[in-house]
C-alpha cells in the first residue's frame, strides 16, 4: 500500500442511496437530480403565487402580509437606492468575520481534544458548560463587556459559530476507521503525519457538517444581533421597516436574508465536494 493512496482524489459522486434506488427503477442518477430540480422549481412556484394571490383575493390582510409584487418593487427600491447593498454589505462582513474566526479557532482546538487525551480531560467540562448555553441568552453580556459597536456582534456570531464546528471536529476525528491508523503506522507514519494526511482528511466530511451548521446559525444570530444597537445590516433593516410600518421593505430585507442563508449553505457544499473529492 503506498501513501499516495491516502491522497487519492476523486469525482464526488451523487448520494449512493439515491443511484441504487435509480439503478433499481431502470432510471439514471442524472434524470433523477432533474426530476428532483423539476419538483423544487414547481413548490417554489407555488409558493411565489400563493404570496401573490392571497393577499389580493382577501384570504390574508394585505397590509400584514403585501402581495410579492410589492415586496419585489420595495426590493428593487432598495436596491437602486444603494441602501440594500449598505445593509447587505454589513451584515456579510460581521457574519463572515465571526464564523472564519470560530472556524479557525474550533478546528483545531477540537482535533487536539479528540487526539490528546490530557487537553481533552482539561477543556471537555469547561466546553460542555458552555456549549449548552445559548448564544442569544450571553447577547447582553457581549454587549454588556464589548460595548454596542461591532466587537460584540463578531464576538456573539462566533461564539454561537464555535461549537458545532467544535463538536463534529471531535466526533470526526474522534470516529476515524481504524484501518486507517493501522495502515499508516504499518507504513512507519508519524503521528503528525498520520494526523495530516490521514486523520484530518477522514475527518473533514464529519467537520463539514458541523461548518454547514454554524453557516445557518451565524445568519440567525446575526439578525438578532444587528437588531440590537446597529445602524446597519439587514436586522437593522428588518427592525427599522417594521418599527415605521414599512411593511413590504421589511419583507423584501427578510427575503434578501433568506437568499444570503441559502447562498452561504451552497457555497459550504460546494467547498465540502471539493475537499471530500478523495473519499470518492
Amino acid at each position: 500500500m503506498s501513501p499516495d493512496l491516502l491522497t487519492e482524489r476523486t469525482q464526488a459522486r451523487p448520494n449512493p442511496r439515491q443511484e441504487q434506488a435509480a439503478r433499481a427503477k431502470g432510471v439514471s442518477p442524472g434524470r433523477t437530480r432533474s426530476v428532483t430540480v423539476v419538483r423544487g422549481a414547481i413548490g417554489l412556484v407555488a409558493l411565489a403565487l400563493a404570496w401573490e394571490l392571497l393577499p389580493r383575493l382577501g384570504v390574508v390582510n394585505p397590509y400584514f402580509i403585501p402581495p410579492l409584487h410589492e415586496v419585489l418593487s420595495a426590493l428593487r427600491d432598495l436596491a437602486t437606492s444603494g441602501e440594500l447593498w449598505r445593509h447587505l454589505r454589513a451584515s456579510i462582513v460581521r457574519s463572515g468575520l465571526g464564523f472564519l474566526i470560530a472556524t479557525a479557532v474550533a478546528i483545531p482546538v477540537g482535533a487536539a481534544i479528540a487526539w490528546y487525551r490530557p487537553v481533552r480531560e482539561l477543556l471537555q467540562p469547561t466546553l460542555e458548560l458552555f456549549r449548552n448555553t445559548a448564544a442569544l441568552a450571553l447577547l447582553p453580556v457581549f454587549t454588556l463587556i464589548l460595548g454596542i459597536g461591532e466587537s460584540s456582534k463578531i464576538a456573539i456570531i462566533g461564539y454561537a459559530c464555535f461549537f458545532p464546528i467544535l463538536l463534529s471536529t471531535i466526533a470526526g476525528v474522534a470516529t476515524v476507521d481504524q484501518q486507517l491508523l493501522r495502515s499508516a503506522r504499518v507504513l512507519g507514519l508519524s503521528p503528525a503525519t498520520t494526523f495530516r494526511k490521514v486523520v484530518f482528511p477522514a475527518a473533514v466530511p464529519t467537520i463539514f457538517t458541523g461548518i454547514r451548521i454554524s453557516g445557518a446559525a451565524a445568519i440567525l444570530v446575526l439578525i438578532a444581533a444587528e437588531m440590537v444597537g446597529a445602524k446597519a445590516g439587514l436586522g437593522f433593516l428588518i427592525m427599522y421597516s417594521n418599527m415605521n410600518f414599512l411593511i413590504p421593505q421589511m419583507y423584501a430585507a427578510i427575503l434578501v436574508t433568506s437568499l444570503l442563508g441559502l447562498a452561504v449553505n451552497y457555497s459550504l457544499v460546494w467547498l465540502e465536494r471539493r475537499f471530500s473529492r478523495w473519499r470518492g
